[in-house]
């Protein structure tokens, strides 16, 4: 079976990982440091790293002080993470509609969803496209919220000339194997802010205060530290922290052959009319995770099937966070964004991965088109 992603793996990335292992530390040590250094001079911000990009919304909803009785914004057209990380704190999520073409959240929808009592609002950018950061931001900050940017699908894009990370109050990243770089499993959260910063770093490490100047008992012992803040264990191991600097190496690399085939893919349905290929918007310089092909005859899950069935292991992206149930039961109802409805009903994401060869794509799109009767 082809995949739609997949991980990849150089003898360097072993030998970083090995290396590790011949050290003192295995978790919480100079990997880590190193990484999230790594991450900053991409992303043009401290990064804080965790060990998912679920537990990188966590801990920044966290950083932000999302609470009970606060509000949420987010866009539903996303892995239900980047809503579900919301309602752990106790907060109610809000969902806004996505732009017809890119399914990134709507700066408009955006705007009429917030509410006095919004702290967060949580644009996606969704297969890799960033998010519209400049009335995204504007909407957040006039209501005194914050900006967060789930930039799972798009390290190393940039918006304007400025990167993926230097867009938003609080930018979130994951490094699952078929995300753009990979630590297996893994995140960060990046802020321009310092507070952000230190707040995610607590939340990340229980919450534990170390700092003798922060405690309230600091002449307890030498080996005293205190809890003032509850928080949770996120933190990455030095081992998949080594494979991060490692993958960061060739991000530039992934970017550039991701690139190539989404162009490759352009040009093979260019001249078909039942299907809509991914926008782009003047600005964007994407860092391509997905290929979400749209069709457009209601023929999206016999396509999915007539692929599987050949061996493309195609996928869908992504069922409404609403539309499950654990949202359903909260009162929930489909039909609250349109756009975004319409967008999954269509969506289809084909392979995409840097070890894609050329021939496998040209494979995929001819069985594409062969399903919609054009030829190859």
């Amino acid at each position: 079976m082809l995949p739609y992603g997949r991980q990849s793996i150089s003898s360097d990335d072993v030998e970083a990982v090995t290396a590790v292992l011949g050290t003192d530390w295995l978790t919480t040590g100079p990997a880590v440091t190193r990484f999230e250094d790594d991450l900053a001079v991409v992303c043009g911000n401290p990064a804080v790293a965790v060990t998912s990009g679920t537990a990188a919304l966590h801990v920044a909803y966290a950083a932000a002080g999302v609470g009970p009785g606060q509000d949420v914004v987010v866009a539903p057209l996303t892995f239900v993470a980047t809503a579900s990380a919301a309602a752990l704190h106790g907060a109610n999520v809000i969902f806004a509609d996505v732009s017809e073409d890119t399914g990134n959240l709507d700066p408009d929808a955006a705007k009429a969803a917030v509410t006095p009592n919004t702290t967060v609002v949580s644009g996606v950018d969704y297969a890799g496209h960033p998010i519209d950061a400049g009335p995204l931001r504007e909407v957040a900050h006039d209501t005194g919220a914050l900006l967060l940017e789930d930039a799972a699908h798009s390290v190393g894009g940039t918006w304007h000339g400025r990167p993926v990370g230097d867009l938003a109050d609080l930018t979130t990243l994951s490094f699952f194997p078929t995300k753009n770089l990979t630590t297996a499993e893994g995140g960060a959260v990046v802020s321009p802010r310092a507070d952000l910063v230190a707040g995610a770093r607590s939340f990340r490490n229980h919450g534990l205060v170390r700092d003798k100047d922060s405690q309230r008992f600091p002449d307890e012992g030498p080996w005293h530290q205190e809890v003032h803040a509850f928080g949770l264990n996120y933190r990455l191991p030095d081992l998949l922290a080594a494979l991060g600097s490692s993958q960061l190496a060739r991000l530039a690399a992934f970017r550039a052959r991701r690139s190539e085939i989404h162009a490759r893919y352009d040009a093979a349905f260019a001249d078909v009319a039942e299907v809509r290929t991914p926008s782009r918007r003047h600005g964007a310089d994407p860092a391509w995770h997905l290929y979400p092909l749209r069709v457009l005859d209601g023929r999206r899950r016999a396509l999915f099937e007539f692929l599987r069935e050949r061996e493309v292991g195609v996928q869908v992206n992504y069922i409404p966070a609403y539309w499950h149930p654990v949202f359903a039961d909260l009162g929930y109802r489909r039909g609250l964004c349109p756009n975004a409805e319409t967008y999954y009903s269509q969506q289809l994401s084909l392979p995409l991965f840097p070890d894609l060869t050329d021939s496998d794509v040209d494979r995929v799109a001819g069985l594409v088109r062969e399903f919609l009767g054009h030829s190859a």
